[in-house]
């Protein structure tokens, strides 16, 4: 102390753990109104700076600062031999686990679910009464897949503006083949209650995001929030749920990406796991809804109104034939955005909604040029300064911008209310 204000404070025990500074309280000593600051380095707290001296204090005030928020506990299935096997699974409390078995570990296996049960706090033992002593089982432990994504099966389509070459851009083409496995995609884009669950989660098990996510409405898309935090959002609803993320914060792949602004790269990625945003190619696969050679997510004609999607209509387009213009009558309010509820318009022939319109989502990949021949499961350039945005939205983005094939891009750091996303889960997840 100095005087009667609070000049410094020393730090006794470093602790450990933390990824992000922790709160510093400050109480007692005849004084008030002081206010501190803490600095992390390496999990530790390293030093404690004064940010506000207060006044008034006669002795020494009670520093408390608060514990590291507690780590996502893994999901653990450990196996005991025994005539019956026995299966000890523990994960995050809350957590539905689906138990499988198989008889052979191959690509094409086949997995036979034996329960699905919901964990506790503590372990959970079960056992399968129907394994014999002649036979040989394979365990796994796997979330089930949301009831909220529509599958997207493998096989081959051409990408690329596959109408008039003059409607669109130049980096549209060439109109290439490219095969994408099977995943599974959110069938509408993150609502803002679905944003919230989980940044609520990830922000008391040791993430940060630079937006807190912003709607209209709880049904309506989260939006105003940047490409880094789309990412870190779907890591942490793999954690939440139990699943191993996808995005870590170098290529070593042991370090799950959590905090700050990383500029992921392809081989800091498991692509097989967890939640993850649509690479461009699987986006454009999933909008064109297992048809080809359309100009919108949908098949039965070329043309776009209101009645399909919400976006801001023009005179300009001939395809644009709705017979009201500019924003979308049923959804202008007296403030921004202007945007519907998700699953308001018709699905696609995959099940998804507003893959034309309503906000723009952003994508995996860095922007560049299309490669020229055909490509199986491509993840975009190693390296960019961009990333893309696909699927047009409700604020001055024309019929022209919400063709299956229009690509945008915008600057990983931005977040603007025409900006959201949806994820996408790998098939064997």
């Amino acid at each position: 102390m100095s005087f009667d204000c609070l000049a410094r404070i020393e730090v006794i025990d470093e602790g450990s753990g933390y990824a992000l500074p922790p709160t510093v309280t400050i109480s007692g000593g005849g004084g008030s109104n002081a206010a501190a600051v803490a600095l992390v380095l390496d999990g530790s707290v390293k030093r404690v700076f004064v940010s506000v001296p207060g006044s008034g204090y006669t002795g020494f005030p009670r520093v408390v600062i608060d514990p590291p928020p507690p780590a996502p506990i893994p999901t653990t299935l450990a196996i005991r031999m025994a005539q019956t096997p026995q299966l000890v699974l523990q994960a995050e409390t809350g957590v539905q686990m689906l138990l499988q078995w198989t008889d052979a570990l191959r690509f094409t296996n086949q997995w036979i679910t034996i329960t699905n049960v919901a964990l506790g706090s503590n372990a959970v033992l079960l056992q399968d009464f129907g394994a014999t002593q002649a036979e040989k089982r394979f365990y796994r432990a796997v979330p089930p897949v949301p009831a909220t994504m529509a599958l997207i099966p493998a096989g081959a389509f051409t990408m690329g503006n596959c109408m008039d070459p003059s409607e669109g851009g130049s980096d549209e083409l060439p109109l290439h083949s490219v095969y994408v496995s099977a995943f599974y995609m959110d069938k509408c884009e993150v609502t803002r209650m679905q944003w919230d669950e989980v940044y609520v989660w990830a922000t008391n098990h040791g993430y940060s995001f630079d937006n807190v996510g912003s709607g209209k409405a709880t049904n309506h898309p989260v939006h105003t929030v940047c490409w880094y935090d789309a990412v870190k959002w779907c890591n942490a609803r793999s954690e939440k749920e139990g699943r191993v993320p996808a995005y870590y914060t170098s290529a070593t792949q042991t370090k799950v990406y959590r905090t700050e602004r990383r500029d992921v790269l392809c081989d800091w990625v498991k692509w097989n796991v967890g939640y993850r945003l649509p690479t461009e190619a699987e986006w454009e696969k999933a909008a064109r809804g297992g048809s080809s050679g359309h100009r919108f997510p949908w098949a039965n004609v070329e043309t776009i109104t209101h009645s399909q999607a919400n976006y801001y209509s023009e005179a300009d387009y001939a395809y644009d034939i709705s017979p009201t213009r500019d924003y979308h009558p049923s959804f202008i309010t007296s403030n921004l955005p202007f945007t519907s509820p998700v699953g308001y318009f018709a699905p696609n022939g995959f099940g998804l909604s507003d893959m034309a319109g309503n906000v723009a989502e952003w994508c995996w990949d860095w922007y560049g040029s299309y490669a020229g021949g055909s490509e199986s499961d491509p993840t975009g350039p190693y390296w960019g300064f961009n990333r893309m945005l696909r699927g047009g939205s409700f604020w001055f983005h024309s019929a022209n911008l919400s063709r299956t094939a229009c690509r945008a891009i915008m600057g990983q750091q931005f977040a603007f209310f025409e900006v959201g996303f949806r994820s996408v889960l790998p098939k064997n997840q």
